[in-house]
């Protein structure tokens, strides 16, 4: 999955899935590691819009 290529909205949904999955596997690690990336793909893009807002 490549969650730079999201809508903002689609990356909310996709990391809330993530972290249900995490839930239901807790030892999956590659599993952890995707929902970081969307962690901080996330981060970065409402990063973005604020700096975007303000400006």
């Amino acid at each position: 999955m490549s969650e730079l290529n999201l809508s903002t909205d689609a990356l909310r949904h996709s990391l809330v899935e993530l972290l249900m999955g995490i839930i239901g596997s807790p030892d999956d690690e590659e599993l952890a590691r995707t929902a970081d990336r969307a962690v901080l793909s996330l981060d970065e893009r409402l990063a973005g819009e604020a700096r975007t807002a303000t400006a």
